[in-house]
């Protein structure tokens, strides 16, 4: 069975989020924590959480700062943000320290649902209205292509795998694609984000359009 680790200090919207979760399926547990504290001490305790859901306006150590901390633990333990505060600014910031997805409170609980899956699935949710011109929903922009192989000391294979990471792709899809084994495709995963010195996909896009805007520059 899997867990979901839903870190909120509104009892409502925390109450709701769970139920929303419920449509994943019985296979998918949920878990509540008021704010950071209690959400480490619940993965501190041993709970095998695959996916954490987090506000920003937390009391004590805010939603950024429990961000940064879990991306120091463990950087492959995916983290989408939920909350009210949903500007360009707020959103770029969040994805940028390395949360998988950002859902607004004011989103549909479809939207949420929407994506918690993308994200499971290995993907990057960024918000409708933050989205590239001709961005496909729940997608980040193909118009973002990697570098060349001997930039970043990458494989032709490993290549391959970050042009299709870099059309938003989960690694099911990467694996369908290539014939690979979606293990294989971890694998290669793992190994980009360690050649770009980064520790997450919304990091890898971030690195690859910074070094577009250079060399356009």
């Amino acid at each position: 069975m899997g867990c979901l680790l839903i870190v909120e200090d509104h009892a409502l919207v925390r109450e709701g989020m769970a139920q929303t979760l419920a449509r994943l399926g019985a296979e998918w547990c949920v878990i509540e924590a008021s704010d950071a504290a209690q959400a480490l001490a619940v993965i501190d305790g041993g709970a095998e959480v695959d996916l954490v859901l987090t506000d920003l306006m937390l009391p004590g150590m805010n939603g950024f700062s429990l961000l940064a901390t879990l991306r120091e633990r463990d950087p492959s333990l995916p983290v989408v943000v939920v909350s009210a505060l949903s500007d360009k600014a707020t959103v770029s910031r969040a994805m940028r320290q390395g949360a998988s997805g950002f859902v607004s409170k004011g989103d549909s609980g479809d939207q949420l649902v929407q994506a918690v899956r993308l994200v499971l699935d290995g993907g990057l949710y960024i918000p409708p209205e933050r989205r590239p011109p001709n961005a496909r929903a729940g997608r980040t922009s193909a118009t973002i292509r990697p570098s060349p192989a001997d930039d970043y000391g990458l494989t032709q294979a490993q290549t391959r795998v970050l042009h299709l990471l870099a059309e938003g792709r989960s690694n099911r899809e990467i694996a369908e694609s290539l014939g690979l084994a979606e293990g294989t495709v971890k694998v290669h995963v793992t190994r980009i984000f360690k050649a770009m010195k980064v520790t997450s996909r919304a990091q890898v896009l971030i690195a690859l359009a910074q070094r577009g805007t250079r060399r356009e520059g």
